[in-house]
């Protein structure tokens, strides 16, 4: 070992282990915000099938998504709102929120939107051939 070289492990380490414990933490953070967005969109579906059922309401459809948010959203996904829309032939739900934070001063928003046709009775005209 030269002597010119006393300290530059040390030197090395104080530079690399911040940058190595920032790589973990965003690791970690791009995981919350892929959980949370997939809660949001599990919510999402789940209001969407109780908004579109046949007797459903856009009501019953944001309870239904509020009610997932709430059991599974507590810790990923924060700041969560939830909207439904139904017509006569269609409903929708958005989700928006707001990931947990691991890295200060990074906020990832989260976004989540389902939508399909109402369901309806059709008789059968055919006479059940």
């Amino acid at each position: 070992m030269l002597v010119g070289d006393r300290g530059s492990v040390s030197a090395e380490l104080v530079i690399a282990i911040p940058l190595v414990l920032f790589m973990l933490l965003a690791i970690v953070q791009f995981a919350l915000w892929s959980h949370a967005t997939h809660i949001a969109q599990a919510a999402a579906a789940q209001g969407l099938a109780a908004c579109r059922a046949q007797d459903g309401t856009a009501a019953d459809g944001q309870a239904s998504a509020q009610q997932l948010l709430d059991e599974l959203g507590r810790g990923p996904l924060t700041d969560t709102n939830v909207s439904a829309n139904r017509t006569a032939d269609s409903a929708s739900i958005q989700i928006t929120g707001m990931a947990s934070m691991v890295i200060p001063l990074l906020h990832l928003p989260v976004h989540a939107e389902a939508a399909g046709p109402v369901e309806r009775f059709v008789p059968d005209l055919a006479g059940g051939r």
